[in-house]
């Protein structure tokens, strides 16, 4: 079986560092792990004009994460805390080509902020601010490098995330601030920390739509490779 073209959402970052004018961003083990699970990486620039194309041509999508958060006004919140960063045209690019995925039951995975926006645009919600709104939390935004576990997760029994990884918990790496609130109708929770906060959904009606909010691309446990192994698999199936 031939391996499968998959799209992966970059970052784009104002002038200064790199250029003086704006780029795009992704780390390289985004690429590399999906290479490493037998997929062909295709980076995605922010054009909403080639989303049926870039469709067209991809067997899945990876959403990526980032330093910025979903626009809390697409889940219908009417404030913004002041901890929120927006990256609109990064957001109206990963939303469109997202829902364009969903229609056609292309395999997603979402990553860190790639779940939450799974969440948000199947019509779910976010914590905007863990600290203020969960008493107690962990350090979501671990202190430790993000190559290191942060902590654990349970995995739900029954869920497909279960299924693949094969096994009960399962150390993760933590970076966010943000979180799923209400989980978007006909999503299932298949993953959540010690402190309550749910760290991954999936869609069991799509024929692979699941997202987690930890970074499987850093490969800290042989579940994380057994995940990405899925969701390529699951793209292999798919007739470009």
């Amino acid at each position: 079986m031939q391996a499968p073209l998959i799209g992966i959402t970059l970052d784009r970052e104002e002038p200064g560092g790199y250029s003086r004018l704006p780029w795009y961003a992704l780390r390289e083990n985004y690429c590399a792990a999906v290479a490493q699970a037998g997929g062909v990486p295709l980076p995605l620039p922010h054009d909403l004009g080639l989303v049926s194309r870039y469709l067209d041509l991809i067997q899945g999508l990876v959403v990526t994460g980032g330093a910025f958060d979903v626009d809390p006004a697409l889940f219908g919140a009417a404030t913004r805390h002041p901890a929120v960063t927006l990256k609109r045209g990064r957001t109206d690019f990963e939303a469109a080509i997202a829902l364009g995925a969903l229609e056609r039951d292309m395999p997603i995975l979402g990553i860190c902020g790639g779940e939450q926006l799974l969440n948000v645009i199947l019509g779910g919600s976010l914590i905007q601010h863990i600290p203020d709104e969960v008493p107690g939390a962990l350090a979501h935004e671990q202190p430790n490098p993000r190559t290191e576990p942060g902590h654990e997760v349970r995995l739900t029994p029954g869920s497909r995330l279960a299924a693949i990884v094969g096994q009960a918990t399962l150390a993760v790496n933590s970076a966010h601030h943000q979180a799923v609130k209400a989980v978007a109708p006909g999503a299932l929770v298949n993953a959540v920390a010690p402190d309550g906060i749910i760290e991954g959904i999936e869609v069991p009606a799509r024929r692979f739509c699941l997202g987690v909010q930890w970074h499987p691309e850093y490969a800290l446990s042989p579940g994380d490779e057994k995940l990405l192994q899925a969701f390529v698999a699951a793209a292999a199936e798919v007739t470009p």
